[in-house]
């Protein structure tokens, strides 16, 4: 059975991304190296986004883990 994901911070985390770059989103909030995944995950039963975006620029990146637009913020920290 899957663990809980983590808050990792309540806010987002703005990033500079690569237009057709592979990353790898964390998913449980236990990344050393938010928002991206490190391996921390293992044992916890949640696995990492992989993704990419369609143009290069600054994107905000869910850190709550709470969003339903994965990995992208879409406010839901607003409600924790």
């Amino acid at each position: 059975m899957a663990e809980e994901a983590v808050v990792a911070q309540k806010g987002p985390y703005q990033v500079e991304l690569t237009e057709g770059k592979p990353y790898f989103y964390c998913r449980c909030g236990r990344s050393q190296n938010q928002p991206f995944c490190d391996g921390s995950h293992k044992d916890t039963g949640i696995e990492p986004m992989r993704f990419t975006v369609d143009h290069t620029g600054t994107f905000n990146i869910c850190g709550c883990k709470t969003t339903d637009d994965e990995p992208f913020c879409d406010g839901s920290h607003l409600m924790l």
